[in-house]
C-alpha cells in the first residue's frame, strides 16, 4: 500500500497479530471501564462517565461530582486513570483495523484506502483528545473551579467520539465488504 500509516514498522503479519492482541486488550479494558463506570450512573449523570465527559459547564460537572459519594468519586478517578491504557488499546486496535481494511480495499479504489489510512492516523488524534479530556475531568474531580476544564473536556470528547465512530464504521463496513468480495458474494 503506497500510503504512509502509523503501523509501517510492523510486517503485514505483525499488523494482523497486533490487531488481534490490541482488540482483545481494548475489549478487556472496556469491560473494566464498564464495571468502574456503573456506580457513576445517577440522576445528574444518567450516562455515567459519558455524561461527565459531555457536561460542558463547570456547574453541570460539579453537580455530577456532587451526586457521587466518596466511593463513586474513587471509581471515577480510577476509571479516568485506566482510560489512559484504553486510549492506547483502542487507538491501536481501530487504527490497525483501518490499515488492514484499507489494504483489502486498495484494489477497489485508492480513495477508500486513503480514507482508511487517514482514519488510522485519526485514532491517534482521538487518543490525544481523550487524554486532554481526561486531564480536564480529573482537574474538576479534584476540585478545580475553572470553567475551562469541563469546556475543554466536552470539546475534546465530541471529535474523539466522531473519529472513533468513523474508524469503527470503516472497519466493520469495509471489513464486511472485503469478506464478501473474497467469498465471491
Amino acid at each position: 500500500m503506497p500510503f504512509r500509516h502509523p503501523f509501517e514498522w510492523l510486517t503485514v503479519a505483525g499488523q494482523k497479530r497486533a490487531f488481534v492482541v490490541t482488540t482483545i486488550l481494548a475489549l478487556l479494558v472496556m469491560a473494566t471501564l464498564q464495571v468502574l463506570g456503573g456506580p457513576l450512573r445517577t440522576a445528574a449523570a444518567p450516562a455515567s462517565i459519558i455524561s461527565y465527559e459531555l457536561a460542558g459547564t463547570l456547574a453541570r460537572a460539579q453537580d455530577m461530582v456532587a451526586s457521587w459519594g466518596e466511593r463513586e468519586r474513587v471509581f471515577a478517578g480510577l476509571g479516568l486513570g485506566v482510560d489512559y491504557l484504553f486510549m492506547v488499546a483502542y487507538a491501536s486496535a481501530i487504527g490497525l483495523g483501518c490499515v488492514l481494511v484499507a489494504r483489502g480495499l486498495f484494489e477497489r479504489g485508492r480513495g477508500l484506502a486513503r480514507f482508511g489510512v487517514l482514519l488510522a492516523w485519526g485514532q491517534w488524534l482521538a487518543a490525544l483528545l481523550d487524554a486532554l479530556e481526561n486531564y480536564g475531568l480529573i482537574r474538576v474531580l479534584l476540585g478545580a473551579q475553572a470553567e475551562f476544564w469541563p469546556v475543554l473536556a466536552r470539546w475534546c470528547a465530541i471529535p474523539k467520539f466522531l473519529l472513533v465512530g468513523l474508524g469503527l464504521l470503516y472497519v466493520i463496513v469495509g471489513g464486511a465488504a472485503t469478506l464478501v468480495r473474497r467469498r465471491g458474494g
